[in-house]
């Protein structure tokens, strides 16, 4: 009777914690009982079992395969990141070069349109830059009053907005345009208070939430100091 108790009470003892804790504090155990090592077998979901030293194998080469995965996901994030930064000092360097604001406006929406977009503006807030008559910028000029009811609705707390508009927030950034699918836009300024930058597609689905929109935001931290050289900050 006694012996059973003992039994008992052992079994209730060993679990998962108390086997692992062993392990631990004996990690010569399968250099000692190797011969049982080999000969244990783990469930398996489609050979039914496998052996113990198999199982550690096969969890080896899923682990490899992921690392794998990771450094392939790493090294074509450094090629992207690369190519866009190229392509970024290539723009900046273009716009640079322009000798009036609108030659530096046209120069941007032509780049737009090399990306297949529809095209590229810029809406500047009114009470940030000298953009009032006489300037020759009004068109440029944007109500922060009339824009904020839009900022709330697409933006939220975000800097940028990806997806479609309706007709009477096309009306109020885009005046002139037609066929607008979707828009990419992103607010410019450390606080989104100088303006709006807004690239346009024909197409519907161009433009979705979720994309990346790295590109957007280094161009919306770019525009404003090229833009000081020809408008001045209120």
């Amino acid at each position: 009777m006694k012996n059973i108790e003992e039994q008992t009470d052992s079994a209730v003892l060993l679990d998962d914690r108390s086997v692992s804790d062993y392990l631990r504090q004996n990690p010569d155990f399968f250099i000692r009982n190797a011969r049982q090592v080999e000969q244990m077998t783990v469930p398996h979901p489609v050979r039914g079992s496998v052996s113990l030293v198999e199982w550690h194998m096969a969890r080896q080469r899923n682990h490899i395969r992921q690392l794998e995965e990771e450094i392939t996901l790493l090294m074509e994030q450094a090629t992207a990141n690369h190519q866009l930064f190229d392509r970024l000092l290539a723009l900046q360097g273009h716009l640079a070069a322009a000798d009036s604001l609108q030659d530096m406006l046209t120069r941007l929406h032509r780049w737009a349109r090399e990306l297949g977009l529809a095209g590229a503006s810029l809406r500047l807030f009114n009470d940030q830059w000298h953009i009032g008559a006489p300037s020759d910028f009004t068109q440029l000029g944007l109500s922060r009053q009339a824009f904020e009811p839009l900022r709330i609705q697409r933006f939220g707390d975000a800097h940028h907005y990806l997806g479609n508009l309706n007709g009477p927030e096309l009306l109020l950034l885009l005046p002139q345009a037609k066929a607008i699918g979707s828009v990419a836009m992103s607010l410019m300024g450390e606080h989104g208070e100088l303006g709006v930058l807004i690239f346009t597609s024909r197409d519907n689905q161009h433009y979705q939430a979720g994309m990346g929109t790295l590109l957007l935001q280094h161009l919306a931290q770019m525009l404003p100091e090229l833009l000081s050289r020809w408008i001045a900050r209120a």
